[in-house]
């Protein structure tokens, strides 16, 4: 069987399942290189009329508050080198962004280069610490080494079940089933998932096209039986245990606090603060603390975008006044975000 031929063979047999629930359905997924693929490969415009798949909080720029970034852009104009990756670089925030702030802002590929960067340097070091459980392990595993003493970290980590709890609890958007990120599930396994999965279908895929079928075809099945739990479609990448290295590694640097999301309330445990005896590298320790009620251009929908309650067309600063060349949003400012994903594989 070619791969077109597979394709066309699970389309119809999630047409086939979508006709037996007769009523509409809503998958959410929450994963920016999920809707890269949904986006890309047209996957949205194969599913049948009764079968809805939204995108949430999978964006790790996306969801890191205008008050994390405002405190980074500070401590660039303070006299910090302040270390960032290049999405994060260009969101703006109403007071400006790191690439148009005064200071010395240096894009990086990882935390490992940030801290090559504070051992070359005189000054004091920032590196600002944004993703989800695929990007913590790292930033652990540098904190754990010895990094050097003028190098800290404003950790803006976020996790995602917690924030999967949220969504299912609040009721904004009524969902039916979730599919779980397959990068996230590489490092904390199914287990995790565990808490939403005794409520809906939770079901782990990768990232070919074939997985986000195979995916929302599983979910599918598990509705019709009225099934519950968490099932593993991504075996190739994700065991169920996780990865026990990086979870040790996260689980000796950072202990989870409540914090609020850009376009949520604070969410109880859902991001990761450095341990207290890590407080020499700590952000916060020095002073370096974020306004978590500095708020954002009103005109822009991120945050209903990343609540799965809009989607990106519906923004009218779309395509017009907020571009990847001149964001005012950071969903449109990520790769990895909604709005930018639309315009760029959606057809502008």
């Amino acid at each position: 069987m070619t791969r077109r031929e597979f394709v066309r063979k699970l389309v119809r047999r999630i047409h086939k399942e979508a006709e037996t629930l007769d009523r509409d359905v809503t998958i959410m997924h929450v994963c920016g290189s999920h809707e890269r693929t949904i986006v890309e490969h047209g996957l949205r415009s194969l599913l049948p009329e009764n079968v809805r798949l939204v995108c949430g909080p999978g964006c790790p720029v996306c969801v890191t508050t205008t008050g994390e970034l405002a405190a980074a852009i500070k401590a660039a104009e303070d006299g910090m080198v302040v270390c960032a990756f290049g999405d994060v670089y260009r969101v703006p925030t109403p007071v400006g962004s790191l690439s148009s702030c005064d200071g010395d802002v240096r894009v990086v590929q990882s935390v490992r280069k940030a801290e090559e960067i504070a051992e070359s340097e005189d000054r004091d070091v920032l590196y600002l610490a944004v993703g989800f459980e695929t990007t913590a392990p790292t930033t652990a595993a540098v904190l754990l080494d010895d990094p050097p003493s003028n190098f800290y970290v404003l950790s803006a980590h976020r996790l995602i079940p917690p924030a999967m709890e949220w969504l299912l609890e609040s009721g904004e958007c009524r969902l039916d089933a979730f599919i779980c990120p397959g990068h996230v599930s590489t490092i904390i396994g199914t287990g995790p998932y565990e808490s939403v999965a005794r409520e809906l279908p939770c079901v782990v895929a990768g990232f070919e096209p074939e997985d986000v079928l195979i995916a929302v075809l599983a979910c599918l099945k598990m509705l019709r039986r009225g099934r519950v739990g968490v099932t593993n479609e991504y075996l190739r990448a994700v065991e169920d245990r996780g990865n026990p290295v990086a979870k040790e590694l996260m689980e000796r640097a950072f202990e989870p606090e409540d914090r609020p999301w850009r376009g949520f309330p604070t969410i109880p445990e859902s991001a990761l603060k450095l341990r207290e005896d890590l407080a020499d590298h700590d952000a916060i320790e020095i002073g370096i603390r974020p306004d978590y009620t500095l708020g954002h251009d009103e005109s822009c929908i991120c945050d209903r975008i990343l609540r799965g309650l809009a989607e990106p067309r519906d923004c009218p600063l779309f395509g017009t006044k907020c571009t990847p060349t001149d964001p005012v949003g950071p969903c449109m400012v990520s790769e990895e975000g909604p709005c930018f994903i639309e315009y760029r594989f959606g057809g502008g």
